[in-house]
């Protein structure tokens, strides 16, 4: 397990012990809010490596796994104002995973390109919905690159961002959801094997479900109640 502690800028690690039971943790420091943290394989060396995402520092922070389970210091790479939320993905087909972040302060979301040694090059910024909170990503329209999805918590919205093919993206399409939309994944919910769009409205005490038409558009929400102040979603087949 990984885990990004905001208060403390770190981030810990507990390795498991074989039997769902997991060591104490090792820290290792991060930039100043760590808020998000993924895993990936950014150096090509096998071993999942550990992307944070720091609020507080305008910085995602990339720790290079040496091959036993421990991490190299920190390297940190500019990012929009107040981060929140990375995930990795190759991005522009070179079998690299390369790193998207959502922006919170500035409406953008940033995409980092990986080099191919584990070091990433400069942001390429685009545009998102109103305060985003959270950033998803999969092949939406069937063209075998991925694309970015963001939920949108001050504008109630999802944006879509269509991979050109190229690791660069269209300029977004939003979707409504509920209020204060706080988190985002994607899974194919009707099992039509087109990803579907799934959002948790923390202001609206509610989930939204956005059906793919097969094309990458999608179809107005459906909503589902929760319990109060949802703000984190995920899905999976628990039955």
């Amino acid at each position: 397990m990984i885990v990004a502690n905001s208060n403390d800028n770190t981030v810990s690690v507990l390795l498991n012990l074989g039997n769902g039971l997991f060591s104490s943790k090792t820290a290792y420091t991060t930039g100043y809010g760590p808020y998000s943290v993924a895993v990936g394989d950014v150096n090509l060396d096998s071993n999942l490596d550990i992307v944070a995402a720091n609020y507080g520092g305008n910085t995602v922070s990339v720790l290079l796994n040496l091959g036993n389970g421990t991490f190299s210091s920190q390297t940190t790479y500019a990012t929009g104002t107040d981060p929140k939320s990375v995930a990795v993905s190759d991005l522009n087909l070179d079998n690299k995973a390369d790193m998207i972040v959502a922006n919170s302060n500035d409406n953008t979301v940033s995409v980092l390109l990986n080099l191919g040694n584990g070091a990433f090059s400069s942001q390429t910024i685009y545009t998102s919905g109103n305060n985003p909170y959270s950033v998803a990503v999969g092949d939406l329209n069937h063209d075998s690159n991925v694309d970015i999805i963001v939920a949108n918590y001050g504008g109630s919205t999802v944006s879509v961002l269509l991979n050109r093919g190229n690791g660069t993206f269209s300029n977004q399409t939003t979707y409504l959801t509920g209020s204060g939309s706080s988190s985002v994944t994607v899974g194919d919910v009707n099992l039509d094997s087109n990803l579907d769009i799934i959002v948790a409205n923390y202001g609206g005490n509610t989930v939204s479900v956005l059906l793919n038409r097969g094309n990458g558009t999608f179809s107005n929400q459906t909503t589902y109640s929760t319990g109060s102040g949802p703000y984190s979603v995920a899905v999976g087949d628990v039955n």
